[in-house]
């Protein structure tokens, strides 16, 4: 039997999010202390974010976590 957890990603919505508030990478750094890098990262699904990084996204785009964020399980690609 497969590792449920193994089988599941984190998808997010931030780009989406942050274009519509039209910010850039560089503005949401700014608005929650973070590098425009690990805004890249969190973006293209390398870098899962922390909670605490996750909660100060939703905040800075005034959504909720849940919106945000998302398990994409490998069968779903």
């Amino acid at each position: 039997m497969k590792n449920a957890m193994a089988e599941r990603r984190l998808g997010n919505r931030l780009r989406e999010a942050r274009t519509k508030k039209g910010l850039t990478q560089t503005d949401l750094a700014e608005l929650v202390g973070v590098s425009r890098k690990t805004i890249n990262t969190v973006e293209n699904s390398v870098f899962v974010p922390s909670t605490i990084l996750a909660l100060a996204l939703a905040r800075a785009l005034r959504t909720t976590v849940e919106q945000l964020f998302f398990l994409v399980s490998d069968d779903e690609d």
